[in-house]
């Protein structure tokens, strides 16, 4: 008599049907079965892992300085562009923390007057970089343009990367090769030269503003997405319930959208969490260097870049730079680690820890 031998399972695969068992003991909850065992378990993991619970802990002081920066940060003048720095004179020396705000002070506010003690004027509150401009003001308002930036880039290239990494890997051959090709052209280029490159190309034509660069990011930030989710699609069409939706008729856009696209864009979503960060420091560097956003915008890489004459005496003017460089420094490792903990959640090899 023959012995019919099977593959043995892997480690991953034993422990996916430990999983499934136990949870089949139990009665799924509402929202366990609105959003499916897998989203409810990335949803549960989120509010339990200590690493995301202390990257949202920090994006949500983030998005909240964004929104109430009308409050923080008042204005000048109703009339005055909020997303220009205030400044308090024309000297190029900076400011110490504390020093008398005298030229168009802020409109007063309740917090400030408590805050300090009933005083009537405004004080700089982190100092003035160079020209006079208050880095408190700059920081809060550059909030805003950090949100919008980090999150908008993300979702454009996300959107451009799962599109031609769908497409190319779904229906493959020439097309395959055709856009494999375009992507690594594009990966060819060095990703903040080029960049840069373009954001000066744009400047004269589309005009100073947050566009250039934004356009720039997006135009070489898509690649490493759609080269992540063609592999996991490569893999994941080939299985038994995409070859059994292609067999009773399915039509090509739902078995993507139903069942191809929810069970291969994990590692996506991870890599996209982290770059949110990314994006921003990359916006930052490029408004350092000149590119972009008009002279006094609230964005923290300008701010940064009115230290570049002061920077041999940090030891003086410290704080032109820590402060901004602070707030970089945080808005990227709350996202981060909001990454580092989905990573955790969704690899089925750390789920059991």
């Amino acid at each position: 008599m023959t012995n019919i031998t099977t593959s043995p399972e892997t480690d991953s695969e034993k422990l996916h049907a430990k999983i499934f068992a136990i949870e089949t003991l139990r009665e799924l909850s509402w929202l366990e079965k609105k959003l499916g065992p897998q989203w409810y378990k990335i949803l549960r993991g989120i509010f339990t892992n200590p690493l995301s619970v202390i990257g949202l802990i920090i994006t949500l002081i983030f998005i909240l300085i964004a929104i109430f920066a009308p409050v923080i940060a008042p204005p000048i003048s109703e009339v005055h562009n909020p997303y220009l720095i205030p400044r308090d004179g024309y000297s190029p020396e900076p400011k110490a923390p504390g020093t008398e705000w005298r030229r168009e002070p802020p409109q007063m506010t309740g917090w400030y007057k408590f805050i300090s003690g009933g005083k009537d004027k405004w004080v700089h509150l982190l100092g003035t970089a160079g020209g006079q401009f208050d880095i408190y003001y700059g920081v809060v308002w550059g909030t805003r343009i950090a949100l919008f930036v980090g999150v908008f880039i993300t979702f454009i290239t996300l959107i451009i990367g799962l599109f031609i990494g769908v497409i190319s890997s779904y229906y493959g051959g020439w097309l395959d090769d055709l856009l494999m090709r375009i992507t690594e052209i594009f990966l060819a280029f060095p990703f903040l030269l080029a960049a840069l490159t373009l954001s000066a190309i744009l400047v004269p034509r589309v005009g100073r503003g947050i566009w250039p660069a934004v356009i720039a990011l997006i135009t070489f930030g898509w690649m490493s997405y759609a080269r992540i989710i063609r592999g996991e699609i490569l893999s994941t069409k080939e299985r038994d319930f995409v070859m059994a939706a292609r067999v009773i008729g399915v039509r090509d856009n739902r078995i993507i959208t139903k069942h191809i696209l929810p069970n291969a864009i994990y590692s996506v979503l991870i890599m996209a969490s982290m770059r949110v960060g990314d994006y921003v420091l990359s916006f930052a560097t490029l408004s350092f260097l000149g590119v972009g956003t008009e002279i006094g915008y609230a964005d923290w890489g300008q701010i940064v870049a009115f230290s570049r004459d002061w920077i041999m005496n940090l030891d003086k003017y410290w704080y032109i730079i820590i402060y901004p460089g602070a707030a970089l420094l945080l808005f990227g490792l709350g996202w981060n680690l909001i990454g580092d903990a989905l990573r955790d959640i969704m690899d089925p090899r750390l789920s059991g820890r």
